[in-house]
């Protein structure tokens, strides 16, 4: 393995790390400090008791946080489920940003469109730093006719 593929790998795996550790950080403020403001991000028009919904994502996230933190065999497909469960939770943030809810500080629209950009990003963080992106691509080119 070359110096620059062993540097890549380290910075994976840091990111991974670090991606673990927000989930699990994020899941625990869902059940303690930020359970309010969580609730600015259920859809009015979802159906299920906004706390419940709180609750039960803070616990998903803290499973799949710890999921990346010790499953490092596993990576590919958590990093696959990781990235699924953002893009399930991202109307919750286009909610509040359309519902106009007030949390986490972000009291006007462009503070809360701005924040609409980030879920890409972290989708992005979760294939690269468990190597589930190469797989993805490839599944995707496999099904394209032609």
């Amino acid at each position: 393995m070359s110096t620059s593929s062993r540097v890549g790998a380290v910075l994976r795996t840091v990111a991974r790390v670090v991606l673990g550790l927000a989930l699990i950080g994020a899941g625990t403020a869902h059940l303690t400090v930020a359970r309010v403001a969580f609730r600015a991000q259920v859809p009015s028009w979802f159906p299920a008791d906004a706390d419940l919904v709180v609750l039960v994502s803070g616990v998903v996230e803290i499973v799949l946080g710890l999921a990346l933190l010790v499953l490092a065999r596993r990576r590919v497909v958590v990093g696959l489920v990781v990235a699924a469960f953002f893009v399930v939770i991202f109307p919750g943030n286009i909610a509040q940003f359309v519902e106009q809810r007030p949390a986490f500080g972000l009291g006007t629209d462009r503070e809360r469109g701005v924040r609409l950009l980030y879920q890409p990003v972290l989708v992005a963080w979760a294939l690269w730093s468990t190597g589930a992106w190469g797989p993805l691509v490839a599944w995707f080119r496999r099904r394209r006719p032609g």
